[in-house]
């Protein structure tokens, strides 16, 4: 039985797309950059803040890629306080479910560690989540294995006892690499399609379907 649940954050408990967005293309129009559509933004979310740069512009060199995600940051910050990211149905309910069965919850995120604690406890979800690992406190991000690799040796579980939880095939790929079953969600900003590409061995519709997979396991 499973018995540590690693999550994402961004698009799998945080609904965060539209902050996200919003400031990539507030960081693109201040550095007067080619526009960016809202797609092609979204289709960056999960990977580290450097990546979202050089995926959507390969051409930058990499002072202007380190303005980028300066710029972003400082953006995310004041985006806040009027694009208030929100947990998305279900989480909270779910993660207390998780936590009065016994299951140890952790996250592995691409954004910064400091941003993960400020954004958990906006969300009321901080009491739920015993570890966490942010793109600062790893040398290789998803979908390589780290982030998974450090969390099971912090938390002292094996990978045959664990399940990663994400919307990205990221998500999928870094669970997979390190071992551990996988389940993807189909409500953030990967596709089912995506998902089964990266061969999650599960896939939702709903966060309360996690008790269902969770059973079964």
């Amino acid at each position: 039985m499973k018995k540590l649940i690693i999550f994402d954050f961004d698009g799998t408990l945080g609904d965060t797309r539209r902050t996200i967005v919003t400031t990539m293309q507030m960081t693109i129009k201040e550095l007067q950059l080619p526009s960016r559509t809202e797609a092609e933004c979204a289709s960056t979310i999960g990977l580290p803040l450097a990546g979202c740069f050089i995926a959507l512009f390969p051409a930058l060199h990499g002072e202007l890629i380190a303005q980028c995600a300066e710029t972003y940051r400082r953006l995310f910050n004041e985006n806040l306080q009027s694009v208030k990211p929100q947990a998305f149905p279900g989480v909270v309910e779910t993660l207390e479910a998780l936590k009065h069965g016994g299951f140890t919850m952790t996250i592995a995120s691409s954004r910064s560690h400091n941003s993960l604690t400020e954004l958990t406890h906006d969300m009321a979800i901080a009491d739920y989540i015993s570890f966490l690992i942010g793109a600062d406190d790893v040398d290789e991000a998803k979908p390589q294995p780290e982030p998974v690799l450090k969390t099971l040796a912090a938390m002292h579980f094996k990978a045959s006892e664990t399940l990663v939880v994400g919307d990205m095939a990221v998500d999928i790929l870094m669970g997979a690499n390190a071992g551990a079953k996988t389940c993807g969600v189909t409500w953030g900003n990967g596709t089912r399609q995506e998902l089964e590409a990266a061969g999650a061995d599960h896939i939702i519709d709903s966060m309360e379907e996690l008790l269902e997979i969770i059973a079964k396991e």
